[in-house]
């Protein structure tokens, strides 16, 4: 029996859904998912925890620099990733760190949807003027380079982790738009929108109740993968010394100096203080963009010209 399911239409406030008629469908989501998803989603969840509970572990303070540890050292007993130059343990200063990716990546995302996503479903929903402005808007800000933006105000603005994630954020924002409006215009003329104004819902019930769940998708798909891309702009950030600055650990950082240390001529032979955080954000980045793609594609979220 293949899956049967029946699809009903919203009515001023009820959201279009899927009725099913057997159970066959939990035991189809779990083949379109796999295991490997799960195993994305547990990794990144693991590294969230370690980071939240970072203080709660038994793990040294990443920025005291203990001088009755080996200096330099690889993964050992006493210290199972190594040390680096300054008798810094690099598992602590790899979960401390981790905050920082994470806020950045999380934190600028929910700003781009806060200043990109809400104006996209007004501007995609109402039509007319308001969306010849907003959609003009966000090409104009599109044309101009981000990166450039984002250095050039951090540069000025300060280098505060907060100030960092605000200024990608809305950076991110034009972006965010283009995905959320072209989602929004494919729902905001759907039979069960036009029911629910011809019932006297108001357009913020419409927006909410009706538009919002069936953007949602697309919306937590994408998002996850502009979590990776914030992620990696702001390791980028860090190779220039525009990130949170040194002592404070982070994933860029580490990069960053343990490059220089490898390249310096210093006799710097410790490969790992390079690929353990090279691997870190590797594998957060990549389970990011596994479960983001997975996520889009179980429910179908289809490619639109932006």
């Amino acid at each position: 029996m293949t899956d049967a399911f029946i699809e009903s239409a919203g009515v001023a406030g009820d959201a279009p859904g899927l009725l099913f008629l057997d159970g066959e469908q939990s035991d189809a989501t779990a083949k379109k998912l796999g295991p490997f998803f799960w195993i994305c989603v547990g990794w990144i969840g693991l590294i969230i925890l370690l980071a939240f509970i970072a203080n709660l572990l038994p793990l040294p303070n990443p920025t005291f620099q203990n001088y009755s540890a080996p200096q330099n050292a690889g993964p050992a007993l006493g210290h199972l990733l190594g040390t680096d130059d300054l008798n810094r343990d690099i598992l602590s200063r790899l979960i401390y760190g981790s905050r920082v990716s994470l806020v950045v990546g999380f934190g600028g995302t929910l700003i781009g949807l806060i200043f990109g996503g809400i104006p996209a479903m007004i501007s995609g929903y109402r039509r007319g003027r308001i969306d010849t402005f907003l959609n003009t808007t966000s090409y104009v800000l599109l044309a101009f380079p981000a990166i450039v933006a984002v250095i050039v105000i951090v540069t000025f603005w300060g280098h505060n982790l907060w100030k960092i994630t605000l200024v990608i954020g809305v950076a991110s924002a034009p972006l965010i738009f283009r995905v959320v409006r072209a989602s929004t215009l494919s729902y905001s003329t759907r039979d069960f929108v036009l029911a629910a104004k011809a019932l006297g819902a108001s357009d913020r019930r419409i927006l909410a109740r009706e538009i919002l769940p069936n953007i949602m998708p697309t919306i937590v798909s994408f998002g996850l993968i502009a979590v990776a891309t914030i992620i990696v702009l702001e390791g980028s950030l860090a190779f220039l010394g525009l990130s949170v600055q040194p002592p404070t650990p982070s994933w860029g950082n580490m990069l960053n100096e343990s490059a220089t240390l490898l390249s310096g001529g210093k006799g710097q032979t410790n490969p790992w203080l390079v690929i353990f955080p090279a691997a870190a954000m590797f594998s957060l980045l990549f389970s990011l963009n596994v479960v983001g793609d997975k996520l889009r594609s179980y429910f179908d979220v289809t490619e639109v010209k932006l």
